[in-house]
């Protein structure tokens, strides 16, 4: 059987993770990849000893893909255009790009599988709209905190559960987290200073958890959601009034903050039936009617590939916004800002990114964290206030925006059920 060709788009710390990974499957062959610096495509290459071309143009690309190796290239934008590629992975850090990177892969026809949860919120109900209009397959990549939540609502509900919550452990959290206290740690760990602020200022784990409310039709309790800080994930039951929060029968989004199991994700049910539930005592599940499914460790590249190979063979989506937008998440400020401040985005020093519920944004539409680079505040803005859409100056002939706009009409289509 043919291998599946990839292209990467991203040579950071999750591009290098696809990478290697691929060298070693035995369905998946990386064919090309890409980054804004050569030189970090090429180092990592030759580490893993994996014969490669530099390449500038499409016609180089497509020779040295027939000449068996990789091409490496700073032009993203050849990727998408590659002929003998079957799948295209963004995992870069870019929104503006990317987008464009994503929009191109289907257009031209090529599966796409996303591991830039920031695009994937931003855009994903017009990728979804343009994915069915191509006959191509646009889905979320496994391995990530949110693919692996999606495992176990699925076996919830495979198993006649009501999905309740879904969660995430958060192991530390600062909300004025800035590039530059971030270096010592962002060093230890080789990640870009911005993308690990935006890990540790929550930004992140917002995003991740408004993708699930997305594919899911969960909601937030409260903007940025509760966190209660805990000792060990199996605490949920006396952290969360269960029979609160879901009163509405609508499962929530959330997480914990500091409980072990590190690297691990979770997932809330409710049974009620006595039979069942007499079961699950047997099976040490607790007395019920809630009950908690928890998994130790998640594992980013190396569970990613499956995604590609379900993708490309059969067709299968993992996860992506079927719902549309019923939660997005909006930038508030760092510190005390003043009108005229140009605002530096996701992980930066003004601001950091809280989910919220869509529905509660008709009359204030908030800014999205992942609209909120190079933009200027039209007015003084008090520290952890919300910034609105409305307190910006909104450039024009940015194509972040103008695919934001085609995803905010794909969502209310998706929900009338129009496609």
């Amino acid at each position: 059987m043919k291998k599946i060709q990839i292209g990467i788009i991203g040579c950071g710390a999750m591009g290098k993770g696809l990478l290697y990974q691929a060298s070693i499957h035995s369905e998946i062959q990386c064919v090309a990849i890409s980054d804004l610096k050569i030189e970090t495509c090429v180092n990592f290459l030759e580490r893993l000893e994996l014969p490669y071309k530099i390449v500038n143009s499409l016609a180089e690309m497509h020779q040295a893909v027939s000449e068996n190796k990789i091409a490496a290239t700073e032009k993203s934008e050849l990727i998408p255009k590659c002929e003998t590629i079957d799948a295209v992975v963004e995992a870069s850090s870019s929104i503006i790009e990317g987008g464009n990177y994503a929009v191109s892969a289907l257009e031209n026809g090529k599966h796409l599988v996303l591991m830039n949860a920031e695009i994937d919120l931003l855009y994903g109900p017009y990728l979804v709209q343009l994915s069915r209009e191509k006959n191509m397959i646009y889905t979320s990549i496994d391995g990530d905190q949110y693919g692996v939540i999606k495992h176990l609502i699925d076996d919830l509900q495979n198993w006649g559960f009501e999905l309740v919550m879904a969660g995430n452990i958060k192991g530390y959290l600062d909300r004025y987290a800035n590039p530059r206290m971030i270096i010592p740690e962002a060093d230890k760990r080789n990640l870009d200073y911005k993308m690990c602020t935006s890990y540790t200022d929550g930004t992140k784990l917002n995003i991740e958890m408004a993708l699930l409310a997305n594919a899911y039709g969960m909601q937030t309790a409260l903007p940025g959601m509760y966190g209660p800080p805990a000792n060990h994930v199996s605490e949920v039951f006396d952290l969360f009034d269960f029979d609160h929060l879901w009163k509405d029968k609508i499962p929530v989004v959330d997480y914990v903050l500091g409980a072990k199991p590190d690297g691990g994700v979770f997932a809330v049910g409710y049974c009620d039936h006595p039979y069942q539930r007499e079961m699950l005592k047997y099976y040490k599940m607790g007395n019920g009617p809630y009950y908690l499914l928890y998994r130790p460790y998640h594992l980013c590249h190396i569970e990613g590939m499956s995604t590609i190979v379900e993708a490309v063979r059969h067709q299968k989506i993992l996860l992506q916004p079927i719902r549309g937008f019923q939660a997005n998440v909006f930038a508030y400020a760092k510190r005390s800002l003043k009108a005229g401040t140009k605002l530096d985005g996701l992980g930066g020093f003004e601001c950091y990114g809280m989910i919220e519920n869509c529905a509660d944004q008709k009359n204030h539409p908030g800014l999205p964290i992942c609209l909120a680079d190079d933009v200027i505040l039209k007015r003084d803005v008090e520290k952890d206030e919300k910034i609105n859409m409305a307190d910006i100056l909104i450039p024009k002939n940015r194509s972040d925006f103008a695919l934001f706009k085609k995803a905010v009409k794909a969502s209310a289509n998706i929900k009338k059920g129009i496609f």
